[in-house]
């Protein structure tokens, strides 16, 4: 809802209050106020000119020069390129000096060789949407009525002066939906009474009984309709300053009637409707519900199927408008109307719902039908419009409002205590306050034994319960107001349990390595959904999927991973890495509820480090991947007991392959993307991780021993082992710490050699061996025991020979 500053003021007293002080005050009393926004801001120099003389640029087809009188002691030639720029027109002119939307500047300029002295405006130009313009002024300049005062500030008469507050309305406050509710709303924070528009209609002596008849077949949809009677219109457009209201509130002007409708419906917030009285077809108004099979061509010029739930007026034969979301195109009012059949009607919000909906057709009447109106409002705003369709339109409204009553709606009564409002609240407020809050709302109350009493307005429809009433309370006396307190009782720390700590170290890392984090689909298609899975099971089918594409539950998670990289490639960031930690769903049988576990997947593309000053750039490899995963393991204490050992993962490179084994428990795998995966995802060598994240997080880690750092020295040696290409570092590994005893306290692989010194079939892997007893200084020969042993050992079980 668009609420202006300056027409707001017609009806409550805002002196000394300005818009952005009001619509903070509006906000805190629980109506949240998006923005302000002035309309004229950085706007300067527009004034009214008068066109004198205009004539074809001797230069150019589609230029004019005219001769302007701005007000000042000489009228200034202006180059205009509007083609509906003509003599006698008051036009708003853009001084020399001049600033317009977006810092334009207005200067003196040559045009073809003639001299321009300012620039003739559109609408648009002085920052109004197109969409708002009238249709006439939409492709040129906007002519202002030939009584506009010469030299006058134009940006006050198009009310671009003017602030405009954004609402952002939930549902049940259908009342701001209006001026005059939002009148009532600001009238109860300011301590303000409301002004209400005067209604002071003549009616002539002829009857609108005598013209019209209403008949509702449906009441349970309709259950007030009312119509008034006005003749001898003269369409034509609305006084400008009805049209800026209008566009204020973003609603396009169209003409007189039609304009007077739209500020009705802005000002009461009750819709209406005016029908061509002489092309409505009879002299009875029926409201029932479609036939199934008819049809309407609805004002957008587009013809709508109906069917049997939907609400149509008709004028006893076929229909002529959609009840409540918009008029048809044959009764439309045109510039030929002259007698004018306006409807004001109630319409149940469920109906307009579901019609405005069935045919995707949502208007400024459905969206306030829809959440409800005032049915309080039905008669008056029929005839406010018809007062002002008198004094706008020169009309001449017909004696009596004709309706069709079957309306039972009384105004709610809801109570609650002193007691209770001051408990729930927590606040110590008297009963007076509380008789104030309600008479600054506009409720009848009345007390007895300090329970309130209250009739609700039925303005106010979302008020049936009495924790409404403390709602309102709370609102006006002030949310700042209310006291603070702590809760009472037995208090317990608050922390992270393991998992949550373990989950949010894991994502720090992770982060902190270079990885970005990534929420991916849980859906997926059935050839995905198995992809990568550490554990095959049948995937879970959606008994309703919204694709083919999500219709599995995922047992991986590096599938969505590699769709995000794909995705980031194709748009030219070739070197992504990204992580997640979320849940995969493993199936337990049919009609049982799928295992949900939480997985934590990374996936690495394009260069790990680019440096371009030095000319360095290193591409992401396996122990690139590798060494992030033995860092996250190291953090969580598990470094230890984890095993990395070769193996063969569908999707995934056969010889760039390892399996994470962690207490003997295969837990995860990582390596490289299969070369026929990474071409049909248009990607470069590619290598993907995922692990069980139960696993990692419940590990119990065992007690931590404190060991003092040796005083003795280390011995290193170092060995070089010519092994078959088919024994892995790892296998080696184990079996140097099985044999090397007490002593050994380290090993680690720094060498391989597989060059053509090498024996066919053959390889070099060195490993670096430390020594240490903490007890005393080691000797040769208790060194050269131990290494024997290791020799010994890796010659037995491998058949390794040291290289010469």
């Amino acid at each position: 809802m668009l609420v202006s500053y300056k027409w707001l003021q017609d009806y409550v007293d805002l002196t000394g209050v300005t818009a952005r002080e009001l619509a903070e005050k509006i906000t805190r009393s629980g109506i949240e106020v998006d923005g302000v926004e002035q309309l004229s801001k950085d706007i300067k120099g527009i004034v009214v000119g008068h066109v004198l003389e205009c004539e074809k640029h001797p230069e150019a087809d589609k230029l004019n020069k005219c001769l302007v009188d701005i007000g000042a002691e000489e009228p200034v030639q202006i180059i205009c390129g509007a083609p509906n720029v003509a003599q006698g027109q008051k036009v708003a002119v853009a001084t020399v000096g001049a600033v317009l939307p977006g810092n334009f500047k207005i200067k003196k300029a040559k045009l073809r060789g003639e001299e321009s002295n300012g620039m003739i405006c559109s609408l648009q130009e002085l920052g109004i949407e197109g969409k708002l313009v009238a249709k006439e002024f939409a492709e040129g300049i906007y002519v202002f009525p030939g009584d506009t005062e010469v030299g006058a500030e134009a940006i006050t008469l198009l009310n671009l002066d003017d602030e405009v507050l954004e609402l952002d309305l939930t549902p049940n406050r259908a009342d701001a939906l209006s001026m005059l509710g939002m009148a009532y709303e600001t009238a109860a924070i300011l301590r303000q009474e409301v002004k209400l528009p005067e209604i002071t209609a003549k009616a002539s002596l002829e009857k609108a009984a005598d013209n019209i008849s209403i008949k509702i077949d449906a009441p349970e949809d309709n259950p007030l309709y009312t119509a008034k009677v006005i003749k001898n219109v003269k369409i034509g457009p609305s006084p400008l300053w009805m049209q800026t209201r209008l566009m204020s509130s973003g609603i396009r002007p169209h003409n007189n009637v039609v304009d007077i409708t739209n500020y009705i419906l802005l000002e009461y917030g009750q819709p209406l409707h005016a029908f061509d009285y002489d092309r409505f077809g009879s002299k009875e108004v029926v409201i029932r519900h479609a036939h199934e099979g008819e049809t309407l061509t609805t004002l957008d010029d587009a013809e709508r199927k109906l069917t049997t739930e939907q609400l149509v007026i008709t004028n006893g034969t076929i229909p002529v408008a959609l009840a409540g979301v918009m008029g048809g195109a044959d009764s439309e009012v045109g510039s030929d109307t002259t007698t004018i059949l306006l409807e004001s009607a109630y319409f149940t919000g469920a109906s307009i719902r579901s019609t405005s909906k069935y045919h995707s057709l949502r208007s400024e009447a459905s969206s306030r039908y829809e959440k409800g109106v005032d049915p309080a409002r039905v008669r008056p705003a029929a005839e406010r419009a018809a007062q002002l369709i008198a004094e706008l339109a020169g009309g001449e409204v017909l004696e009596g409002l004709i309706e069709a009553d079957h309306l039972t709606l009384e105004p709610a009564v809801v109570s609650v205590t002193l007691e209770k409002i001051n408990r729930v609240l927590g606040t110590h407020i008297s009963e007076q306050e509380i008789l104030d809050i309600f008479d600054r709302l506009k409720f009848a109350v009345t007390v007895e034994d300090e329970t309130f009493t209250v009739t609700v307005p039925t303005r106010r429809g979302d008020i049936t319960i009495e924790e409404d009433l403390l709602e309102e309370v709370a609102r006006l006396y002030g949310y700042d107001n209310i006291p603070k307190t702590l809760p009472k009782g037995a208090a317990t720390a608050g922390g992270l349990n393991k998992t949550q700590e373990k989950r949010r170290t894991t994502r720090s890392f992770l982060e902190g390595t270079g990885l970005y984090q990534a929420t991916t689909y849980s859906l997926t298609s059935a050839k995905k959904a198995i992809s990568f899975a550490i554990e095959t099971r049948e995937p879970v089918k959606l008994a309703m999927p919204m694709s083919e594409e999500r219709s599995h539950l995922r047992l991986s998670i590096i599938p969505q991973l590699l769709e995000v990289l794909s995705y980031n490639v194709a748009r030219r960031h070739d070197s992504v890495a990204l992580y997640e930690i979320g849940s995969v769903f493993l199936s337990q049988g049919k009609d049982v509820q799928p295992e949900e576990r939480e997985h934590i997947a990374g996936a690495i593309t394009g260069l790990w480090v680019e440096n371009e000053w030095q000319g360095e750039k290193k591409p992401v490899d396996f122990y690139v991947a590798k060494g992030i995963l033995e860092g996250l393991f190291e953090k969580l204490g598990v470094e230890e007991a984890i095993e990395w050992q070769a193996a063969k993962q569908d999707g995934m490179h056969p010889g760039r392959t390892a399996e994470i084994i962690l207490s003997g428990e295969v837990i995860g795998f990582i390596g490289q993307v299969h070369p026929q995966v990474q071409k049909e995802l248009d990607l470069k060598n590619t290598y993907v991780f995922e692990v069980k994240a139960s696993a990692l997080f419940n590990f119990e880690q065992p007690e931590l021993q404190y060991i003092p750092i040796p005083r003795f020295p280390a011995i290193t040696r170092d060995i070089a082992l010519v092994v078959d290409k088919e024994i892995n570092a790892g296998s080696l590994e184990t079996i140097i710490n099985d044999a090397g005893g007490k002593l050994l306290k380290k090993v680690h692989v720094f060498d391989l050699y597989e060059g053509e010194r090498m024996e066919e079939g053959k390889k070099s892997i060195a490993f670096s061996l430390t020594y240490l007893d903490p007890e005393k200084t080691l000797t040769d020969e208790e060194v050269v025991r131990a290494h024997d042993k290791v020799l010994a050992a890796v010659r037995e079980k491998a058949g390794a020979e040291l290289r010469g």
